[in-house]
């Protein structure tokens, strides 16, 4: 079973970092991605990494989140530093196979940033 497992998140202080992680089982992705919702919010992206290292970011989070993945271990990090409440939501890890057929979601964590 394809699955995609994120651990991590958690309660922190505005101007704090916090790292969560996301591990894959039984699939290598060619992309893989976080996305974030907030409540009454749709789900957006945050930042992705694609076959051959390229990463995109959404604009809130350049210069304070960093993306990166670990082949050998098949998992993908994100690096949040100085939080902001506008932060908080579930973050969902997310992963696309080589040919772009399938894609997969993890069933998110949850990130809370206090003022």
């Amino acid at each position: 079973q394809v699955k995609l497992v994120e651990s991590g998140g958690g309660l922190v202080q505005a101007g704090e970092s916090l790292n969560i992680s996301c591990k894959a089982y039984n699939r290598i992705f060619g992309t893989m991605a976080w996305y974030r919702q907030a409540a009454g919010n749709q789900r957006e992206l945050v930042a992705k990494m694609f076959n051959g290292g390229m990463t995109d970011y959404a604009d809130s989070v350049k210069g304070r989140f960093t993306i990166s993945r670990d082949g050998a271990k098949n998992a993908v990090y994100l690096y949040m530093n100085n939080l902001i409440p506008e932060d908080t939501g579930v973050y969902y890890c997310y992963g696309q196979t080589f040919n772009g057929r399938d894609e997969y979601w993890g069933q998110g964590t949850q990130v809370t940033v206090s003022s």
